[in-house]
């Protein structure tokens, strides 16, 4: 029976925590600033530590599942309590830089760092969900997480080529999110957002066009804050490889105003099925903070 530690008990740490227990885990151990979340990691069943170096000083995997913007203190945090080598996965949507920076503080400090890239939304798939791997202590990763049927791919000895595909890929799902809200408020306002809709199922052929843009739009209202974070560490990516980030910039400010206006509007509104209602709550949050201004 393993014994793990999640650092950062927010969405994914929550859902890898369940799956692992579910899976036959030994002890869980979890650490999070957030008082909350240490209340959801007692009551999931999890021994909450002081410190994150205290939790991974029990533990011979660590997760590391904190917001991007937080990714280079959690790696740090765990100094002084890695010389039992444990494995260090960090599947937080940072650039290959990063990834390349918290390999060399975790390898330094004892552990064994494992960059993993996480290809799709986790809610879905939970730990099942795909993820390509880096370093040179995937393999060994993949032995240890046999049990627990994680679909798991090493992508590439080199730390910091399995993000780059994720972030590369974070440009447009992101995109498609920050470019679909701008697009389908702007028509709803000119009450044309049924033609904009036809001509796009025309233009790039889609099942359920209407679907698809509820569905995305939902996604920066409710995640906006931490994808806003992933894409600024996708501008990095994008800087790293010698290319103005233009864009990704701007997508970050999208997702940042759309959290802004999610925030504002009820869990029910939020969850709704119905494209055109979820629109006019997003006005509606539009209009109120422009009347307080």
């Amino acid at each position: 029976m393993t014994d793990f530690a999640i650092i950062g008990f927010g969405e994914v740490g929550s859902i890898f925590a369940r799956d692992l227990r579910a899976g036959g885990a030994g002890a869980i151990h979890a650490y999070d600033v957030l008082e909350a979340a240490r209340d959801r990691a007692k009551a999931s069943g999890a021994t909450v530590h002081a410190t994150a170096a205290e939790a991974a000083a029990k533990a011979e995997v660590v997760f590391i599942s904190v917001t991007a913007g937080s990714a280079l203190a959690a790696a740090q945090s765990l100094a002084g309590e890695l010389s039992h080598a444990p494995f260090v996965v960090d599947v937080n949507s940072i650039s290959p830089g990063a990834k390349i920076e918290n390999a060399g503080i975790v390898n330094a400090a004892g552990g064994r760092y494992v960059e993993a890239a996480v290809m799709a939304s986790v809610p879905p798939k939970g730990l099942r969900s795909p993820i390509l791997l880096g370093g040179k202590d995937a393999q060994g990763f993949i032995d240890v997480m046999q049990p627990f049927g994680m679909d798991l791919t090493i992508f590439s000895e080199e730390i910091g080529k399995a993000s780059s595909v994720k972030m590369c890929r974070s440009v447009m799902v992101k995109g498609l999110e920050a470019i679909t809200t701008e697009c389908m408020l702007a028509a709803r306002h000119y009450g044309v957002e049924k033609e904009v809709l036809a001509s796009l199922h025309d233009t790039l052929p889609h099942e359920d066009w209407r679907g698809l843009a509820r569905y995305v739009i939902s996604r920066a209202l409710i995640h906006g804050k931490r994808r806003a974070e992933e894409v600024r560490e996708v501008a990095r990516t994008v800087q790293e490889a010698g290319l103005e980030p233009m864009l990704s910039r701007a997508i970050a400010e999208r997702q940042d105003w759309a959290a802004g206006r999610g925030r504002e509007m009820s869990k029910a509104l939020l969850a709704t099925d119905d494209l055109d209602t979820l629109l006019d709550g997003i006005t509606a949050t539009m209009n109120h903070k422009a009347a307080a201004e």
